[in-house]
């Protein structure tokens, strides 16, 4: 309690500072943006004075969220990619733009608004410590009560006493009046409905785009398997049989040998077939389910792969098969790249939420941006899930996924 008034004492404070100069900031750079509209340099003369006013609502954001125990999340859309004065009309049309200046235009009211409770908490924690300090200012002329308290030991120790038996009053005025000076600050700053919205809109269309070029991706994959693999050895018993079948007509003779080498083709092309079709989904997950699954996956490979899995109950099958190929890209980038010792793989099911976490002991250093792991990030994404990567040189590489689960 004590440590959360007194950064709410200390949010209200910094306010009674940062409103008269963030007051005379916004006043004179919006009297300045005004007048240089009418001329060429207005766009990117705003440009750079929104650039520094994004700066000190960002610390703005900072300590609100501090007070409010949160995040506060920022509002604003990626500039485009191009001159300044294109720059600057985009971010005059941006509505966090308008929002930053009316909060820098109200943060002096905010700040009076709670000077009162400064007050309150800054007289209270007086009147605690008066012993220590109202021996050094006495003062012959006061009322006989007041003089008491004032003037005498046992006065100034009641103060003490009367002070810590309104404390937890007072902080809990101090902290109710910097909250709501936090909440109004976040309305402000943060995303509106319409911004979340569109931000959402945005997003879900980046993903579903990723997501068209990883099918594409594995389409033209498993057409080209299918062209060098296992067409072209069918392709080759075709072959194989129908010159058996010539030298069956002209000598007469069984042509055994090239049967037997027909029939090894088909084999091959069979096990490539199969092999495609566990690259699309592998039979198992649908069978055994997912930890069954990893634990066949765990078994092939070289090295120790423990599988930690409590009850995961039902789980959509675009996630199961998701978590399936997240696991065997990343035992496959193990073996092939970290020079692991063991690897363990944790899978965990909360109330809307299938959580997958690999670690390996190796070498560590993966890039977070590489195609393979930009490859499993997409197909996370494509789910609505999230992907992180810690690989510190020397190890571990951790993967963490988290993927949407309904019930």
């Amino acid at each position: 309690m004590i440590r959360r008034g007194a950064g709410a004492l200390a949010y209200l404070l910094t306010s009674l500072v940062l409103g008269p100069a963030t007051f005379v900031w916004a006043l004179v750079t919006t009297l300045v943006s005004g007048v240089l509209s009418f001329t060429y340099l207005g766009p990117p003369a705003f440009l750079a004075v929104t650039w520094a006013t994004r700066r000190i609502t960002t610390l703005e954001r900072l300590r609100a969220g501090l007070v409010l125990g949160r995040a506060v999340e920022s509002p604003y859309d990626p500039l485009p990619r191009a001159h300044p004065w294109a720059r600057g009309r985009a971010v005059i049309r941006d509505p966090a733009t308008w929002r930053d200046l009316a909060w820098l235009l109200l943060l002096p009211l905010a700040g009076v608004a709670g000077l009162a409770g400064a007050l309150i908490a800054v007289v209270d924690l007086g009147a605690i410590v008066a012993p220590l300090w109202l021996w050094a200012v006495p003062n012959p002329y006061l009322p006989p009560i007041v003089d008491w308290l004032f003037n005498t030991v046992g006065g100034r120790f009641a103060l003490t006493v009367i002070g810590l038996a309104l404390a937890p009053a007072v902080w809990w005025l101090v902290v109710t009046m910097a909250r709501l000076q936090a909440r109004l600050a976040a309305t402000l700053l943060e995303p509106g409905p319409r911004a979340r919205l569109a931000r959402r809109a945005r997003e879900l269309f980046a993903t579903r785009r990723r997501v068209v070029d990883v099918q594409a991706a594995e389409l033209q994959r498993i057409e080209r398997d299918l062209h060098d693999g296992a067409q072209a050895r069918m392709v080759a018993a075709g072959m194989t049989l129908a010159l058996a079948d010539r030298k069956m007509r002209i000598s007469g003779q069984p042509a055994m040998d090239d049967v037997r080498t027909a029939r090894r083709q088909l084999d091959e092309a069979l096990a490539e077939l199969r092999r495609l079709v566990r690259g699309i989904h592998p039979p198992i997950l649908t069978d055994r389910g997912l930890v069954a699954a990893l634990a066949a996956l765990a078994g092939d490979a070289p090295l120790p792969i423990g599988i930690e899995a409590g009850a995961l109950g039902e789980i959509p099958s675009s996630v199961e098969s998701a978590a399936y190929f997240l696991t065997a890209e990343s035992i496959s980038n193990v073996v092939k790249h970290a020079a692991a010792d063991s690897c363990t793989v944790t899978i965990s099911r909360s109330p809307g939420l299938l959580t997958v976490r690999i670690r390996d002991d190796g070498q560590g250093g993966a890039d977070p941006l590489g195609s393979g792991l930009d490859g499993l990030r997409r197909r996370i994404e494509a789910l609505d899930g999230t992907l992180s990567i810690t690989s510190p040189v020397g190890g571990p590489t951790v993967i963490h996924a988290e993927l949407p689960c309904a019930s």
